[in-house]
This record gives C-alpha cells, sequence and structure tokens, in this order.
C-alpha cells in the first residue's frame, strides 16, 4: 500500500501533505490525552512492531502478497490519536531510511495508512464494543472486525485520490474492483494479526490496552442480600506493577527485533497488493525513481553486504531501534508536554 512517488500528481500529494500535517497536529494534541505513564512507553514500542511486522509479507494470491497496515492494531492498543503518530513515524522511517514509499507521496501515504485505516478501524471498534459483552474476548473479536475493514477502506481511498489526481489513464472501475478485491483478502491477515496481538497483550496486561479500558466489570459484595461495589465508582483500576509492564515492553521489543532481523528473511518476495495492481492496471506507468534510492539501507539491505540474509536482517534490526528511538522520543515529548501543561494549570496553593 506504499504509494511511491510518480503515482499522484503534485497538486494532489500537496494536498494530501496538508491534510497529513493537519491530522499529525490534531493527534499531537489528542494524544495529550491518550498517553499516561502506562501507554507512553508503548506507543513507541507499538511503533517499532509495526514496522517489524510490515517487513513480513504473506502471500495471498498468485504471485500477490500482503503485509500489515497496523492503523488498526495502534489504535487499539494506544489509542487512535497516538494511533496516527504510530503509524506516521513508521511512514516517515520507511521513506527516509529505506526508500520505501515516495517523500513526494508522503502525505498520501500519512493519509490513506495512518488517518483512514485508523479511523475506520477506531470507529468500528468503539461501536462493536458497545454493543457486544463486555469481555476482554469481545475486544479482540472487534479488533479482528475493524482490522479487516481497515484495508479496504484503505484500498477504497487510494482509488478515489487516484481518480483525483493519477497520472496515468486508467480505467477506475476495474482498478476499484481489483484494489478492494485484493486488498479484503490481505485484510484477512491484517485481521488475524491485530487480534492475535491484541489478546496476547490483554492476557497479560490488560490495563495497557487502550481500547479495552473501561470493560472490566467492577467488584461486587454481597452485603445484607444485596450486590454493592466493592469500591467507589470514581476509583480507577490499579495498573499492574511497574515490573510487568517493563517485562511487557522488553518482550514486544525482542519480538520485534526477532520478527525484523530473522524471520522477515522468509516473507514472500512476491508484490504486494498495490504493486501487483498497479502493473495489471498500468498506474505505474509514470513511477519515479525514489528520492533515497541511494540510501545505505534502500531496499531494506544493508549496503555492501553481499549475504541477503545478513543484509536484510540488519536492515529490519536497524529499522526498529531507529522506529522505537524515534518514536519513544516523540511520544516522551507529547507526555512531558501533558504533564507541564497539567501542572501549570493548577493554580497556586493560598496561605
Amino acid at each position: 500500500m506504499h504509494v511511491p512517488d510518480g503515482f499522484i500528481d503534485l497538486p494532489v500529494s500537496a494536498a494530501t501533505g496538508v491534510v497529513a500535517a493537519a491530522a499529525v497536529a490534531v493527534s499531537l494534541r489528542g494524544a495529550r490525552r491518550e498517553l499516561d505513564e502506562r501507554t507512553a512507553p508503548l506507543a513507541g514500542l507499538v511503533a517499532a512492531f509495526v514496522f517489524a511486522v510490515q517487513m513480513l509479507n504473506f502471500p495471498v494470491a498468485a504471485g500477490t502478497s500482503g503485509h500489515l497496515l497496523g492503523g488498526a492494531l495502534a489504535a487499539i492498543l494506544v489509542g487512535p490519536y497516538t494511533g496516527v503518530l504510530c503509524i506516521s513515524v513508521v511512514l516517515l522511517m520507511q521513506g527516509i531510511l529505506f526508500a520505501d514509499g515516495g517523500l513526494t507521496a508522503l502525505g498520501v501515504n500519512i493519509t490513506d495508512m495512518a488517518v483512514v485505516t485508523t479511523v475506520v478501524a477506531y470507529a468500528l471498534f468503539r461501536g462493536l464494543v458497545r454493543i457486544l459483552p463486555r469481555t476482554r474476548r469481545s475486544v479482540t473479536v472487534a479488533s479482528f472486525a475493524a482490522a479487516l475493514l481497515s484495508v479496504p477502506a484503505a484500498a477504497l481511498a487510494f482509488t478515489a485520490l487516484y481518480a483525483i489526481g493519477g497520472t496515468s489513464d486508467v480505467p477506475l472501475g476495474r482498478t476499484l474492483a481489483a484494489m478492494v478485491g485484493v486488498h479484503l483478502v490481505i485484510g484477512i491477515g491484517e485481521a488475524a494479526i491485530t487480534a492475535f496481538t491484541v489478546g496476547a497483550v490483554i492476557a497479560v496486561r490488560p490495563d495497557l490496552v487502550y481500547g479495552a479500558r473501561g470493560l472490566t466489570a467492577p467488584l461486587k459484595l454481597r452485603v445484607g442480600g444485596e450486590l454493592v461495589d466493592a469500591a467507589p465508582a470514581s476509583a480507577p483500576a490499579a495498573p499492574g506493577p511497574a515490573r510487568s509492564a517493563r517485562r511487557v515492553w522488553a518482550a514486544g521489543l525482542v519480538t520485534a527485533l526477532v520478527l525484523a532481523g530473522f524471520v522477515s528473511f522468509y516473507a514472500s518476495a512476491d508484490p504486494d497488493g498495490l504493486e501487483r495492481v498497479a502493473a495489471d492496471q498500468g498506474i505505474d506507468k509514470k513511477t519515479e525513481r525514489h528520492h533515497t534510492a541511494d540510501s545505505p539501507l534502500a531496499d531494506y539491505g544493508v549496503k555492501d553486504i553481499s549475504d541477503a540474509r545478513i543484509s536484510g536482517g540488519l536492515a529490519g534490526v536497524i529499522g526498529v531501534g531507529a522506529t522505537v528511538a524515534v518514536g519513544s522520543g516523540v511520544f516522551w515529548a507529547v507526555r512531558r508536554r501533558r504533564t507541564a501543561t497539567a501542572g501549570a494549570s493548577v493554580p497556586p496553593e493560598t496561605a
């Protein structure tokens, strides 16, 4: 789904750049409300994990592969505003370091892969958890459905952008059918990865899952034959121990490093959904050479290392490290800004 330079003309690319910048600005403000001492460290890890899993292309049809987009996963784990920032950080790292996704198309990619997927997925997710039983299993089921729908929604958004600013004359009806069709199949893989990951975190630390907050029924005690709350309704649930949170973070980082550094070597080499449709429909006729094609990490390999396994694995490890560092820095700054703002709003005590 990474759109390269040359697919969309400059006016539409510039317009989506403005939309993406506005979305990021709004998300920076919204993330202040979502990030706390539990989710701030997790957000950088989520970005790194999405980066790692996006390297794992899985086959979906003859000669076509797919990979995680991650908008649904990020939104459910750390919140929709923070989720937009997570995917934006991933796209920025991929475009600058690995020549994946055009730089003039960065606005297109953020709008499509970060904003559309996150908004669609989280809106459906919240709607489902309101009507499903208030259980952890319901969160997992809602995660599956939200992730499944988010991928063809992104394909539909790309087709709409191409209808406005596409650089090649192609039959849009046929392109729309091909894009939505193949990405609906890819969405099944996205849904499975999202549901499995959300379910795994819920099983260990449900308080770390943003989308699961408020779903746990309060403890009841029987007093005089009647059930009453064991604690005031306003009392927040006690978070798990800090050591447990550090273990979750460490386990997630190790998993991301293993996926990017080792498992990615066995990923499908077939073109992904957008690349396949672009080649079949002629969308890629005016593709431009990437501005960072000469990067030492271009195409997810380390320059001058001839062994493909070592080159790709090392590039993946570097990418995970860079993403978790940049992402953690962004979310730490947002969290610090929230703390500073909250402190400034507290009136001084009077004598």
